[in-house]
C-alpha cells in the first residue's frame, strides 16, 4: 500500500489545514503527492471518510531508557557519577524492545524526542527517533539537542552525595564552566586548522558541546520555577544558544516575559500532582495561558512520568483548561517539529515529508477514541 484515498485530511501545514475529501501518496516512506479527489490507484487503502492526522510528536520523553516492570536494573535515565556528562550519547541507553514503543504506535505517536534525565547540570545529547523498529541506529532521525537541568533535581542528587552542586548558583556555574571550556576548545581547534598548528588534545566533553555552540542543535533546559527559567534564558543568551524550555511549570506566571523572548515552552507532564516544592505553582492551565500570551507551546508526556500513550489525553486536558483545540493539535504535531528543528521531516502532511499518519473515526482528543490505522515510514504499523 502506498496511497490512502477517500479521507478527510488535516494537514497541519501553513497553506491549507483541511482537505475535505482527498488522498495521500508516498514512495519509500516519503509523501509524493497530496490533494483533493481520487488518487487513481486501484490498490489504495479506502479510508471511507475517516480523518487523517499527521503522526503525533512528543517533544520530551525518556522512552526506552527504562523497561516497564523491571526497575532499577534497567534504569538508564541518569549517569550520576558526575554532574556534567555532555559526552553521553542517548541512543546508547535506548531499548527499542520496551513495550512502550508499541503503546506509542497504537496511540498514533510516530516520533519522539528522547532525553537524558535531569539529575545532572549537563546530561548528554538528545535524539529524535521513530517509535518503530528493532535497532535504534535505524530508528534515529537526528540528534536535536543537549540536555541541561536547573533547580531541584541536580541539587538533591549531588547534595545527597556530598558533592557540588548544592545550590542553584553552583548549577549555573557548572554549566558556564562547561560551555566556556568547550568554546575555548572549539576556538583553539579552529585556530589550529587555520594556522596549521597542533590541535588541542582531544576532549570528549568539549567535542560534544561544539554542535550546540555552532547552533546545529539546541539546548534543552529542564526548568520548573520562574527563576530557573530566567537563569536558563540568561545562560542561553550568554553563549548565544538556541534553546527550549522543558516543563516550564511557572511559565504562566511570566508568560509576557517569555513571549517577548520568543521562547518555545515544552509543557508537561499534565497528569501529575504538585509532587515537589518547585511544582508549587503547577496548573493544567499553563499551556493555554502561555499560548494566549504568544508563546509557542508544545505538550509532552515526559514518559514515563506520564505513559506515552496518554499524550493526546494530556493535550485534551490542556484544552479543558483553556488551550484551543487547534493549538492543542499543533502542540503535538507541527509546533514540536519546529521547536526541535525537524519540521522539514515531520509534524505535517506535505510533499517531501515522512509518510507518518494516523486515521481516526472521531476526535483524537476524545478519551474514547483510538486510531483505526497508523502508518509510519510508509508502512502500516498498527490496524484496529
Amino acid at each position: 500500500m502506498n496511497c490512502i484515498k477517500n479521507a478527510k485530511i488535516i494537514t497541519m501545514d501553513n497553506e491549507r489545514r483541511v482537505i475535505e475529501r482527498g488522498f495521500i501518496k508516498w514512495e519509500n516512506g516519503i509523501i509524493t503527492e497530496i490533494g483533493e479527489g481520487e488518487c487513481g490507484d486501484n490498490d489504495a487503502y479506502d479510508a471511507k471518510g475517516l480523518t487523517i492526522y499527521p503522526g503525533f510528536v512528543d517533544a520530551h520523553t525518556h522512552l526506552g531508557l527504562t523497561t516497564n516492570g523491571v526497575g532499577e536494573e534497567s534504569d538508564d535515565f541518569n549517569e550520576e557519577s558526575e554532574p556534567c556528562t555532555p559526552h553521553m550519547h542517548i541512543i546508547d541507553g535506548i531499548n527499542p524492545f520496551d513495550e512502550s514503543f508499541y503503546e506509542a504506535i497504537k496511540a498514533g505517536i510516530t516520533s519522539v524526542v528522547v532525553s537524558p534525565g535531569s539529575a545532572n547540570a549537563v546530561a548528554g545529547d538528545i535524539a529524535l527517533i521513530h517509535t518503530y523498529g528493532k535497532r535504534v541506529d535505524k530508528m534515529l532521525i537526528k540528534t536535536v539537542g543537549i540536555k541541561f537541568a536547573m533547580g531541584e533535581n541536580p541539587k538533591m542528587t549531588y547534595m545527597n552525595k556530598e558533592q557540588t552542586p548544592y545550590t542553584r548558583l553552583a548549577i549555573a556555574a557548572l554549566i558556564r564552566e562547561s560551555l566556556n571550556k568547550a568554546k575555548r576548545y572549539m576556538e583553539d581547534k579552529q585556530k589550529a586548522e587555520n594556522e596549521d598548528e597542533d590541535a588541542p588534545e582531544y576532549d570528549a566533553k568539549n567535542e560534544a558541546l561544539i554542535p550546540l555552540l555552532q547552533k546545529k542543535v539546541k539546548a534543552h533546559f529542564h526548568c520548573h520555577r520562574a527563576d530557573d527559567i530566567f537563569t536558563a534564558i540568561r545562560l542561553a543568551k550568554e553563549f548565544d544558544l538556541d534553546y527550549l524550555l522543558i516543563h516550564c511549570s511557572d511559565g504562566h506566571l511570566i508568560a509576557d516575559e517569555l513571549s517577548a523572548e520568543g521562547a518555545y515552552a515544552v509543557v508537561g507532564p499534565l497528569l501529575n500532582d504538585k509532587c515537589k516544592p518547585e511544582l508549587a505553582n503547577f496548573t493544567p492551565a499553563n499551556a493555554g495561558i502561555l499560548d494566549k500570551a504568544g508563546v509557542s507551546v508544545c505538550i509532552c508526556t515526559d514518559h514515563s512520568e506520564t505513559p506515552i500513550q496518554y499524550l493526546l489525553l494530556t493535550a485534551a486536558i490542556a484544552v479543558k483548561n483553556g488551550l484551543s483545540r487547534e493549538r492543542a493539535l499543533e502542540a503535538v504535531t507541527i509546533t514540536p517539529a519546529k521547536a526541535i528543528g525537524a519540521d522539514d521531516l515531520i509534524g505535517s502532511l506535505e510533499k517531501g515529508k515522512l509518510a507518518d499518519m494516523s486515521l481516526f473515526e472521531g476526535d483524537p482528543l476524545d478519551v474514547y477514541q483510538s486510531p483505526s490505522l497508523v502508518v509510519a515510514g510508509g508502512e502500516i504499523r498498527f490496524q484496529r
